[in-house]
């Protein structure tokens, strides 16, 4: 029965702050730019939905809160702290619950740390992106690597844990200017950092940009793939092993929450455009949020319903849990597989890839193995198919 399995990957709270200082050109999240910003609507806002959602996952315990953006860091920590307030109120919470708030490592939100440290936020995640004041320009970021540093310093000194993100093959990036940023980075005595490869969306500027032939000098894919081998490596000899493939941790310093997303656990999304996943028996829901912020607010206010749902097929089921969960070190459970989607497992297309050297098999419990990550997708896309 799938009932309870979603125990497996825990029970996560995500809210959404859809605004921005700035949109960077290479976003494509549910984020805006918005004049003036009714911090008190938005707060009585976000306390309905929990009170709603709350209403029926009683008898749960929370393991994670995610503040996410946009930008969460320009909500004031009044708002912050209520909300905390009102999920410690809803929910039974692990005694060593985290909760996460992304942060830009501008002077508007540094001012704000302690406050949000004061709100109850235990871990901090900063969108640094680069390490390098050309490259973070060409990104469209507003802060500097001067910033970025002294950000840094103040959060690690206000937070129990500090995560940040870079993004590398950058437009003209070499390896060597990679290496320099990687190793900085990794003597920051951090303990957590995301490492995302440059990629083109469409509905970006940076989109736009590529599709009339104005963005130039990309890395090609053998560049590109070289800097990942250099990223293994480097965090490897600084015990920082990925356990995600663009996640990389000390031991006891993985993101519990997104840990969730890719084990398969249940998670709540609030705010515009939020995503969600609930087990009720043996139902599996999809949810998402109204995408835009006013629609969203208004609609909250209204008492309306704001957010569809969908209820997972079996094939779907399977689909997720194949790929979230094989971008993590620890790969998934073909046992799992079937308890969760009720299908059989595909054993002989599972076989074709160990027999490949794309994945390795230990009982029940199939990895990617680091050639089998250079092509995930593929790997991924063959496994699909088997279903």
């Amino acid at each position: 029965m799938m009932i309870e399995d979603w125990r497996n990957g825990g029970f996560g709270l995500y809210i959404h702050w859809p605004f921005c200082q700035s949109k960077c050109p290479y976003c494509d999240f549910n984020s805006h730019v918005a004049a003036s910003i009714d911090q008190n609507r938005w707060k009585s806002a976000y306390l309905r939905e929990i009170e709603r959602v709350g209403s029926e996952t009683q008898g749960r315990i929370l393991d994670s809160v995610f503040f996410g953006g946009g930008t969460p860091s320009l909500m004031q920590p009044d708002v912050v702290a209520a909300v905390i307030d009102a999920i410690r109120r809803t929910w039974a919470c692990r005694n060593d619950l985290e909760i996460t708030l992304e942060a830009n490592p501008g002077s508007v939100e540094r001012t704000r740390f302690q406050g949000f440290r004061e709100a109850g936020v235990n871990r901090l995640s900063m969108g640094i992106q680069a390490l390098n004041d050309r490259d973070l320009r060409a990104l469209g970021r507003l802060h500097s690597v001067e910033d970025a540093l002294r950000a840094f310093d103040v959060a690690r000194t206000t937070f129990e844990r500090v995560s940040f993100d870079l993004i590398y093959a950058r437009q003209a990036q070499t390896l060597d200017e990679w290496r320099r940023e990687l190793s900085l980075a990794l003597s920051l005595s951090v303990d957590h950092l995301s490492m995302y490869q440059l990629t083109i969306e469409e509905g970006t500027a940076f989109g736009d940009r590529f599709a009339a032939g104005r963005l130039r000098d990309l890395p090609d894919e053998g560049l590109a793939a070289d800097m990942y081998d250099l990223t293994q490596e480097l965090c490897e000899a600084a015990g920082m092993a990925a356990y995600e493939v663009s996640n990389h941790a000390k031991e006891g310093a993985e993101s519990r929450h997104n840990l969730i997303y890719w084990r398969g656990g249940d998670y709540i999304g609030i705010g515009p455009g939020a995503h969600g996943r609930l087990t009720f028996g043996d139902q599996r829901l999809a949810t998402e949020a109204i995408k835009t912020p006013g629609g969203w607010l208004s609609g909250v206010e209204a008492g309306q319903r704001i957010e569809q749902r969908d209820r997972l097929t079996p094939e779907e089921r399977a689909i997720e849990y194949i790929l979230m969960g094989l971008r993590l070190s620890e790969g998934i459970d073909l046992t799992r597989l079937q308890t969760v989607s009720r299908l059989e497992p595909p054993q002989p297309a599972v076989n074709e890839l160990v027999d490949l050297g794309m994945l390795s098999q230990i009982g029940p419990r199939i990895t990617a193995t680091p050639n089998g990550r250079l092509v995930l997708n593929s790997v991924i896309k063959a496994l699909v198919n088997a279903l």
